[in-house]
């Protein structure tokens, strides 16, 4: 590092006031600093690296107060640099500013297979730290298996369920099996089912793998309670938040069952708690439109299903579906595998977490291993006119968002009059009646009918309020509308 660099530094440092999460202030005017192995390890464990300045004292507004000795320092800083594990290897420079002395050691990320770097004498487990803002923190101990997973190869959906069992006569593993068997004729064909499940690792020591669990079992919650999807409607952009009639969550399930059940299950919540609308084309011709493209959905929930942490860390997490008014997230536990960059997802592809898991459902063509599924979102996002999906990634946990454009004014909302649980709304309403009666009139949930159906009503227009029955509202059918002539509708 040039002298000039050091000084760009540091006046970068000094107008913020602040070190930062690739930079760190020593003073070392009467000695080498005793502690800087958790800087070290922090800074290594990161693929941007960091530098940090000896004689500079960042609680006198980053003063340069010079070192003791330059040359003795670095033989310090080297020294120290050996203690960590793996050892890593400084690029140190020496800059005179201010008529005073500095050294910066730039330290290199090392390779994800190579982290956790961290200070031998402590171990791995209270000597790796991490880096969060300007400050170093202690690793925990899921942050460390990651890395070592990564490192051995560990295989999760691999490993064998004691207290597990699949279903090894149903219609899914004899399609399972079969489909297996036309792939490898020469290898599989002279094979008892067993031996093929044992090599394709659905099965392991006489158990199933979790992989085979989640996929060939009827009930893998029985073994695992977490492995679910969480599913809610949030009316609003803020979760938490409640409405004037104190409503959370306009609907709110666990989703449980084999994977592709959750999927199945998971989507249905979607179709249900998203406004469908009708559109006019180019041509003049009416077309229905979800509000989100339900393949793009569809893969979002996939990847997190199969791609998600399998860990015993997380196994108690289940993955969440949150629909809010403008968005909705898909979020589960573990971050992208081995490190790779979010930023190259869906133009390279990354190593396989469950790859077994992945196997198993490309035999049985519910998911394709060809890393298609996020061009596929972006792909029907960009189709249906909507801002191309989010992906976020913290480490811990992998988020993905879909946004509308969908606001709350009338002319975005859908066609209400082809539902016909709107048109027994407008039916009944032609007298003015309260929110419960008509939620009960319709045998339905209140919360659901309130803020699912009767809300949008009112919002487009079709309801209006008419007064008050006790402390209640009284909705009743615009007056158009009231004389509107609907198909016969059947109660219940």
């Amino acid at each position: 590092m040039q002298e000039q660099e050091i000084r760009n530094i540091l006046d970068s440092v000094r107008s913020g006031q602040t070190e930062s999460r690739t930079f760190e202030a020593k003073t070392a005017s009467e000695g080498c600093p005793k502690k800087i192995y958790d800087t070290l390890s922090s800074f290594s464990n990161q693929d941007e690296g960091g530098v940090i300045m000896f004689g500079v004292d960042e609680k006198n507004g980053f003063a340069v107060t010079g070192v003791y000795d330059a040359a003795d320092i670095q033989k310090k800083i080297q020294g120290k640099c050996r203690e960590m594990e793996p050892e890593i290897r400084p690029v140190l420079s020496v800059g005179a500013i201010d008529g005073k002395q500095v050294v910066a050691a730039e330290i290199q990320g090392v390779e994800y297979a190579d982290r956790p770097v961290f200070y031998r004498p402590a171990g791995i487990n209270k000597g790796s730290y991490i880096r969060i803002g300007d400050s170093d923190e202690h690793m925990t101990a899921y942050e460390i298996y990651k890395y070592q997973a990564y490192r051995k190869g560990l295989k999760e959906d691999q490993r064998p369920v004691k207290d597990g069992w699949v279903l090894r006569n149903g219609e899914l593993m004899n399609k399972y099996l079969s489909t297996v068997k036309a792939s490898r004729i020469n290898t599989f064909e002279h094979l008892s089912d067993s031996e093929i499940l044992q090599l394709q690792k659905v099965e392991k020591d006489g158990c199933p793998t979790l992989a085979g669990l989640l996929v060939f079992s009827k009930y893998p919650q029985s073994a695992f309670p977490g492995l679910g999807i969480t599913a809610v409607a949030v009316p609003g952009t803020v979760y938490g938040v409640t409405e004037a009639d104190g409503t959370r969550f306009t609907d709110n399930v666990r989703i449980e069952g084999s994977l592709q059940e959750m999927l199945v299950s998971a989507m249905d919540f979607v179709r249900k708690n998203i406004r469908h609308r009708t559109v006019i084309d180019e041509m003049g011709q009416r077309a229905d439109r979800w509000e989100y493209p339900l393949r793009a959905v569809r893969e979002a929930l996939l990847n997190a299903l199969i791609h998600r942490d399998y860990s015993r860390h997380t196994d108690g997490t289940p993955i969440q579906l949150i629909i809010y008014e403008d968005r909705m997230e898909i979020i589960n536990s573990g971050g992208v595998y081995g490190g790779f960059p979010v930023a190259r997802l869906g133009k390279e592809s990354p190593e396989s977490r469950n790859s077994t898991l992945i196997r198993i459902l490309e035999f049985l063509q519910i998911s394709e291993n060809r890393y298609s599924g996020i061009p596929t979102m972006k792909r029907e996002m960009e189709k249906a006119g909507l801002p191309q999906p989010e992906f976020l990634d913290d480490g811990k946990q992998f988020k993905t968002i879909l946004r509308n454009t969908v606001s709350s004014s009338a002319a975005s909302l859908p066609a209400r009059t082809e539902n016909k649980a709107d048109e027994r709304i407008a039916v009944y309403c032609r007298t003015p009646r309260t929110r419960k009666e008509i939620a009960d009139h319709l045998g339905m949930n209140y919360s659901y009918v309130s803020n699912g159906l009767i809300k949008p009503m009112i919002l487009s227009g079709i309801l209006v309020e008419a007064g008050k029955k006790g402390r209640e509202k009284l909705l009743q059918t615009r007056t158009d509308w009231s004389q509107r002539e609907f198909e016969p509708v059947t109660e219940g």
